[in-house]
């Protein structure tokens, strides 16, 4: 920095820049979520100044869901540093705090020393109506440090192959990065970097694939800060961090990865961008001094559950802060890694890791190794290299890295465990005095951590592993408890305890597991240090718990008095001021499992046992993840019996009832007290819900719209809170399955012939732990079309009653051609139901008669194919024609009618197995789309041979070889159905097997047949045209009669081998004897082509006679 600008330190030439225009006020809801703050920050939009907003911002803008804004005006250049209270808006417009420091700049712009909001998903936003040029130049991190700390030339390499944008799934999850170290990506020792452009998930070694959202910076740009973006299924930006980058000399990119926050997510590494590595690299250089001998400088794992003989407890050492050297005990013991394949699922973990190695001798110093992570039938599915030396005292130490998958963790071999004869030195040089954890440490004094109060929704992840902490308790010494604490306790969900005694003073610092409460006492673990201190205290290394709702706890039975000057770092502790208490009195958690009978053969009673247990269930607040895990197995459940009681509706009339029962009890148990109002959303495969809920110091007049799987519920919560003391919550879910158990043919009308159409997803409406649900005005419900609608049919909002569909107090307010308002006077389950006569057909439902027909049409249609297949096949030696057109368009019409009807025979069995269902659509797009372009192919060789008429049996062969129209026929149709994937994922597997109809992606079928159909038509009338000509010129003799009619007749059937009546496909809606005729004609193709081909043709009829004659003298 210049001097002579600013003085050192000053942060208006000391920051980072956030140009990040997700930030902006218009911007939409994403998952952004802001944590790793450190330091001064300036806001930019695309290179131009921007500034906090400072009014109110509504939710669900500035990429994330909670938006925050500067509740105060900005302030003047001689007003220096000020703080500012930052606002969360969430329903009301301060649901959140945080106070933040904020300086006015020269040059018109504004620094702010952003802090976590300790809450997900939350960000700062970018107030786009400040937009104004950037007039001076721009000095980011300038002091930041010196050139030797240069990242350029301090950095840890990434040379990790299975990065790499070619590379598949692993199951890698990269949420070891904390935001404090710059790493070099490489490729097998060639320079990579990340790219820039959306990634496809299921790659780059993992399942979310992050890219880099912006060009990678100059080396004049200094150290810039980018959008990380993760590709999941529903878009190339589901998650998105922010990174900080740097363009380094020799052509190669330092990144400060951050956590993604998600699992199992990893950053990718561009294979295009592959240079050779021609500078020295300069790798960690100055981590240890060569002096340091790690047999004196280590930390202890004294953990049993890493015993070879140690059940699965879920234990993930990706989590763990792995840094430097560690030696394994075992209750005080010493203890070694194995030196042979472990079984997964031990050493409290899945993937376990032993040493691919024999262990050294004290005379061979430091050795690297290959650790194993042996997973199901594969003893290292996952490896890494770790180094291992041997010390005086019959132990070892072991310098861990992550193993970069999740979960797994390092194995202790009880068969190596020794008496310790040495005496422990753990951490002895770890620090300086002046750096004692013991009177360097920030003090934790927040009540609402203590083991006896209920719980809210707090969330640790802002701690860093780079800090020690004192817990204290209205100024009374605290400490961690050393038993499992009931979930949803200590002001949060998932209750943190430390699993193992705390320390003694001689034991210096120790590592010891922390595990969170959520199912089971260790549902998720982390690894932190903790040291007892003189004055009978204890301060801890706390990192981020990564999972949200979660919290470290402080047990209330350990409080002793403060002896000591309390040493305290000046870090001010999080604001905690909206944090409300839930319950203080002591639930079990339930236990809801699954015999191993029934997970490997599904019953009845399987379903029922599972619904006993959940109804079985007294706890009135369970953790969100519990809930879901509880949902997702009612939801598989709820699959399973369709296959099950498929053939019997009333039973599956019965489990649906439960389904629904089930779900709204879960749900009800994801309600929380509030005095203002927040919202949850749940999305599962089968399940979308939504929670809101109001309190009596909610500001809103009226709530937002609830929204679902695309259907919307209006409904006055404000009112109905009045009515209940102030308080309210409403919960909305859609069932994409349940109208297979849920029938609309249980909608019981006057006219019972009509055919029942279920035309909306099935949807529920609760008022859970709401005294007096009574509605004070109708609520009312769009609800989107998932079929076409019938112009002669008639459309029911209706709600399940008990046993069947019924209209009682609910009324169809407007409708159009995609959605259709509902208004009922009462909260259940609803639907939008159309009435149509009977021999209707919409889409792929058919109706009884002409389910029938089809069946026998398309059967026949399928025997004449294979008929015409095995007299090609007998006569291919005897024919100058060339059939490769025929024969292909009899393979992909047989193929295509084959698939097709087994589909809809077995649809019920079908349509639960999405994934199937998905990809029968596919095939069928392609063979039906493989069958139009030979019957393309076939029309344009028809059309040469017609003009060739006097030259036809020369020239016929001639035209293209078989291979050429091989690679036409097939190719073309794999192309449309390739790139209609890539556009669209998701667009096969309806309700039908078929394509979907949202996105207007039927045209990826619809288009290309319309175009060849159009294309045949008038090749058709061409030819037809041309042979009128000829059989002009023939005699008017009996033979040249009987020639032309038989001509005639074959121009007439290859109209129908050409397609042509498809185009009825586009007029037969509401016209049953249209659709009669357009499923006659387009069934029997494989007829007609038999008849022209076969019966008609001369060639054919004299090798048929050869060969019969032939066979009895064989």
């Amino acid at each position: 920095m210049n001097s002579s600008t600013a003085v050192a330190g000053d942060p208006c030439y000391n920051y980072t820049a956030l140009d990040q225009p997700w930030r902006a006020t218009t911007a939409g809801q994403w998952h952004n979520c802001d944590s790793n703050w450190n330091g001064w920050y300036r806001l930019l939009y695309y290179g131009m100044n921007i500034r906090m907003p400072e009014s109110c911002t509504n939710n669900g803008r500035c990429g994330t869901s909670i938006t925050f804004w500067l509740n105060g005006p900005h302030p003047q250049i001689s007003d220096g540093i000020i703080s500012r209270q930052a606002c969360g808006m969430n329903g009301g417009c301060c649901d959140y705090s945080v106070s933040i420091r904020v300086k006015a700049c020269p040059g018109n712009y504004y620094v702010y020393e952003f802090i976590d909001p300790n809450i997900c998903y939350a960000a700062y936003c970018a107030d786009v109506s400040t937009i104004t040029p950037v007039i001076d130049p721009m000095k980011v991190n300038s002091t930041t440090a010196p050139v030797t700390d240069d990242p350029c030339y301090n950095y840890t390499a990434l040379d990790q192959p299975w990065r790499s944008t070619n590379a598949t799934r692993l199951g890698v999850c990269d949420n070891y990065f904390n935001g404090n170290i710059w790493y070099r990506l490489l490729y097998h020792g060639m320079n990579i970097r990340m790219p820039e452009s959306c990634m496809t998930y299921y790659s780059c070694g993992t399942e979310v694939t992050f890219w880099l959202n912006g060009p990678h910076p100059q080396i004049s740009d200094g150290i810039i800060t980018r959008q990380a973006c993760g590709s999941w299924t529903s878009g190339c930006c589901q998650y998105s961090v922010s990174i900080q980058v740097k363009a380094c000399p020799q052509n190669y990119y330092v990144y400060k990865f951050v956590s993604p926050n998600v699992c199992f997510a990893g950053y990718c590494a561009d294979v295009n961008s592959i240079t050779p590595g021609n500078n020295p690299m300069k790798v960690n250089s100055t981590t240890a001094p060569a002096t340091s001998d790690p047999c004196f400088s280590y930390t202890t794992l004294d953990q049993p559950w890493r015993a070879t003989n140690g059940s699965q407890m879920s234990i993930c050492d990706d989590n763990f802060n792995w840094n430097g050297w560690y030696r394994l005990l075992y209750n005080g013991m010493n203890i070694r890694m194995p030196e042979s394949c472990i079984n997964y699922n031990r050493c409290g973990t899945f993937a376990t890791f032993w040493l691919n190695g024999s262990h050294p001798q004290i005379s061979d110093g430091i050795i690297t190794r290959q650790a194993c992570g042996s997973w199901i039938n594969n003893c290292c599915t996952w490896s890494v290299s770790i180094r291992l030396k041997a010390c005086k005292g019959n132990y070892y130490i072991y310098e861990f890295v992550k193993p970069n998958v999740c979960i797994a963790a390092y194995c202790a071999d009880v068969n190596s465990i020794t008496p310790v004869t040495d005496p422990l030195k753990v951490d002895s040089t770890t620090a300086p005095a002046t750096s004692e954890p013991c009177y360097n440490y920030t003090t934790l004094d927040q009540p609402w951590r203590a083991t006896t109060v209920g719980g809210s929704y707090v969330c640790d992840n802002s701690f860093n592993g780079k800090a020690w902490y004192r817990l204290l308790y209205n100024g009374m010494n605290i400490r961690m408890p050393e038993i499992c604490t009931n979930y949803y306790r200590c002001g949060t969900s998932d209750t943190f305890w430390l699993n193992g005694p705390h320390p003694q003073i001689s034991d210096g610092i120790v590592t010891r597991q922390a595990c969170g409460m959520n199912g089971g006492c260790c549902g998720w673990s982390v690894a932190i240090r903790v040291k007892a201190c003189p004055e009978n205290y204890y301060v801890y290394e706390f990192v981020s718990l990564n999972s949200c709702n979660a919290a470290y706890c402080a047990d209330m039975d350990s409080i002793t008095p403060v002896i000591d000057s309390v040493k305290m770092s000046s870090t001010t502790a999080p604001d905690v001021s909206t944090i409300q208490p839930i319950s203080t009195t002591t639930e079990v958690p339930p236990n809801i499992t699954m015999s191993a009978g029934c997970q490997a053969n599904f019953t009845s009673q399987c379903g029922a046992d599972l619904f006993n247990q959940i109804e079985n269930i007294t706890a009135q607040v369970l953790p969100q993840a519990m809930v879901e895990t509880f949902l997702g197995m009612v939801l598989n459940a709820q699959e399973q019996l369709l296959k099950v009681e498929a053939a019997n509706p009333e039973k599956l009339v019965s489990y649906g009832n439960a389904v629904l029962n089930k779900t709204e009890k879960l749900v009800s148990t994801l309600v929380t007290p509030t005095k203002t109002s927040y919202s949850l959303n749940i999305s599962l495969n089968g399940l979308e819900l939504q929670v809101f809920a109001v309190g009596p110091e909610a500001s809103m007049k009226e709530i937002p719209q609830l929204s679902v799987n695309s259907t919307q519920m209006e409904i006055d919560l404000i009112q109905i809170s009045e009515n209940n003391k102030g308080s309210a919550a409403v919960a909305f879910m859609s069932y994409s399955n349940m109208e297979n158990m849920l029938k609309p043919s249980f909608f019981k009308t006057t006219d019972n012939d009509t055919v029942k159409t279920m035309m909306s997803t099935v949807v529920s409406a609760t008022l859970p732990k709401t005294s007096d649900p009574r509605l004070t005005k109708p609520v009312n419900f769009t609800m989107k079309h998932i079929e076409e609608t019938d112009p002669n049919g008639t459309l029911s909002c209706v709600y399940w009653k008990n046993t069947e569909w019924a209209v009682d107090g609910c009324y169809l307010v407007e409708t159009n051609s995609t959605h259709t308002v509902c208004s009922c006077v009462h909260l259940s389950t609803f639907a939008l139901i159309m009435q149509t006569k009977p021999l209707a057909e919409t889409g792929f439902q058919i109706y009884p008669f002409m389910e029938m027909l089809g069946t026998v049409l398309v059967s026949v249609g399928l025997v004449f194919l294979s008929l015409t297949l095995l007299t090609f096949t007998v006569c291919r030696r005897h024919l100058r024609m060339n059939n490769t057109p025929r024969i292909n368009l009899c393979i992909s019409l047989l193929l295509a009618h084959l698939i097709f009807l087994l589909t809809q025979k077995f649809i019920h069995y079908i349509q639960p197995l999405e994934m199937l269902c998905a990809v029968l659509a596919g095939v069928l797009h392609f063979f039906f789309l493989s069958a139009f372009v030979w019957m393309l192919i076939e029309a344009v060789l028809l059309f040469i041979s017609v003009k060739n008429l006097t030259k036809i049996r020369s020239k016929q062969k001639e035209v293209l070889g078989w291979k050429c129209l091989i690679i036409i026929g097939y190719i073309i149709p794999l192309v449309v159905v390739g790139v209609s994937v890539g556009l669209f994922p998701g667009g096969y597997g309806s309700k039908e097997c078929w394509i979907k109809m949202e996105k207007d992606f039927i045209w990826s079928f619809v288009g290309p047949v319309s175009l060849i159909l159009a294309v045949n038509v008038i090749i058709f009338v061409i030819i037809t045209f041309n042979l009128r000509s000829v059989l002009a010129k023939l005699n008017n003799d009996n033979s040249h009669i009987k020639q032309t009619k038989k001509i005639v007749f074959k121009i007439l059937v290859q109209s129908a081998i050409l397609g042509c009546p498809w185009i009825l496909g586009f007029f037969t809606e509401g016209n049953p004897v249209l659709e009669m005729v357009f499923l006659f004609l387009n069934s029997q193709q494989g007829t007609f082509i038999f008849l022209v081909y076969c019966v008609l043709n001369q060639e054919v009829s004299h090798t048929t006679v050869l060969v019969s004659l032939t066979l009895p003298n064989i």
